[in-house]
């Protein structure tokens, strides 16, 4: 039986509460796997498991739950051991690197901040810096719209500026809102955003960093946050013993 792992978390770790259940339809019951000084919290896992809601909260109301008790450096959804021996065989292994992580994280959330541009914000914000788009624009009105080469023109001319001032303001947001963080994870590259960056933050100064955001949304104007938080810190743990259930399942197909 495959063993589904939540996170992993200190031996002397507050016991869960009895009978609680996991993922899995019905609940797979939670269990707690000790190694040494480490613990993992697992439960059987599930066979096809997929990101439904229910789970999804399931996962989440285990490591809520967990961390109550004590740091815990949760595992993504979806991570699944072969078996209970290669869990605890990698606490043992790497249980220096664990203990490390966890003390490291103790007391921290993550908050994942995703940017975009507004699009007439950021053409605004273009034209108003580049004295020579302005110049090519006004002429190409002047001129009815100007020729097919000109139009074309002076579109490259701006789709190059975007793209330029994409790149200055995803290093300006991180170096904006690094100095409320403790630790920086720069996210996998997606279309739409120009900048997914997830930020380690002491719980207690938590509102310093949500003000820090704030401050920026409103020094940028033509830029549009999405802040996700506070969450689990998964940004800043290795993935574990484990494989992901939705990557085998993807696979099969």
């Amino acid at each position: 039986m495959s063993t589904y792992v939540y996170g992993i978390t200190a031996g002397s770790h507050t016991a869960l509460p009895e009978g609680m259940g996991g993922v899995g339809d019905p609940p797979r019951p939670v269990r707690i796997l000790r190694e040494g000084e480490l613990a993992a919290i697992v439960s059987d896992a599930p066979e096809g498991l997929r990101p439904k809601r229910k789970d999804l909260l399931a996962h989440q109301n285990v490591l809520s739950e967990a961390g109550g008790g004590g740091s815990v450096l949760p595992m993504r959804f979806g991570s699944v051991a072969q078996d209970d021996a290669a869990v605890t065989g990698v606490l043992a292994e790497r249980a220096e690197h664990y203990r490390e992580r966890l003390g490291a994280l103790d007391g921290k959330v993550e908050y994942n901040v995703k940017a975009s541009h507004d699009e007439q914000g950021v053409l605004h914000r273009v034209m108003s810096e580049n004295a020579e788009l302005r110049s090519l624009a006004e002429a190409n009105r002047k001129a009815d719209g100007g020729t097919y080469e000109d139009r074309l023109r002076l579109g490259e001319m701006v789709a190059g500026a975007v793209q330029q001032r994409e790149a200055e303001d995803a290093a300006e947001l991180q170096r904006a809102l690094e100095a409320a963080a403790t630790a920086v994870s720069v996210g996998p590259e997606s279309s739409g955003w120009l900048a997914n960056v997830s930020y380690l933050v002491d719980r207690q100064s938590a509102e310093v960093f949500l003000a820090a955001v704030e401050q920026f949304r409103k020094s940028h104007p033509h830029i549009e946050l999405r802040v996700n938080g506070p969450l689990p810190p998964y940004s800043f743990v290795e993935p574990g013993p484990v494989r992901h259930a939705e990557a085998e399942a993807e696979a099969a197909h």
